[in-house]
């Protein structure tokens, strides 16, 4: 008689769980290895990015050290979702360093964090279009944030994207600009110059 493999568990991270590891985003623990590396003993997480059709074995003891982390629970879901209604924070410095902000954000695998980045690089059709280097950050963080959306919530990616995109669409100045965009935008600029006068 056959005996169903229990999943292994090591340091709180079990077989066929879903993790984030900030690097690449969502994958999934498909085993756990003992391998010998230089004469030393090593236990390594296997993890595969299946979109990236990728595979990573992560030594127990980086684990930690590199972020890996559980996904998001699902407060953590709304909370991103709400943050992307709110309006874009840009900073008015030169677009490299703004870049590398973002970057930074979307390479923490903090879900908030990319919410930020997607909130903030996010053009609605009214507005003018991105850069290329604009358009390729936003779609990063948009993967990462849908994909990490869909294993919290068991939906597809696309049902995931929908829902940002909704949330997106649910944001004031979007709102605004279907309306009067001009109204808008004058209001916007008024208040960025209020908050950098504070």
């Amino acid at each position: 008689m056959a005996t169903a493999k229990k999943p292994a568990v090591r340091n709180g991270f079990k077989t066929n769980e879903h993790i984030v590891y900030p690097a690449h985003g969502v994958g999934q623990i498909v085993a756990i290895e003992e391998q010998e590396i230089a004469g030393m003993k090593l236990e390594l997480y296997v993890i595969v990015f299946e979109k990236d059709k990728m595979t990573l074995r992560v030594p127990m003891a980086k684990a930690e050290q590199v972020g890996m982390r559980k996904l998001a629970e699902d407060d953590t879901v709304e909370k991103a979702l709400e943050i992307i209604k709110g309006r874009a924070r840009v900073k008015r410095t030169m677009w490299s360093r703004r870049a590398q902000e973002y970057e930074a954000k979307i390479n923490s695998g903090d879900l908030v964090a990319i919410s930020e980045v997607v909130r903030d690089l996010h053009r609605a059709s009214s507005q003018p279009e991105q850069s290329y280097s604009e358009r390729q950050l936003y779609e990063a963080a948009l993967d990462r944030m849908a994909r990490e959306i869909s294993a919290v919530s068991k939906i597809t990616e696309t049902e995931a994207i929908r829902r940002i995109e909704d949330s997106l669409n649910k944001s004031p100045r979007r709102v605004a600009a279907r309306g009067d965009a001009a109204e808008a935008d004058v209001a916007d600029e008024a208040e960025d110059d209020e908050a950098e006068a504070a």
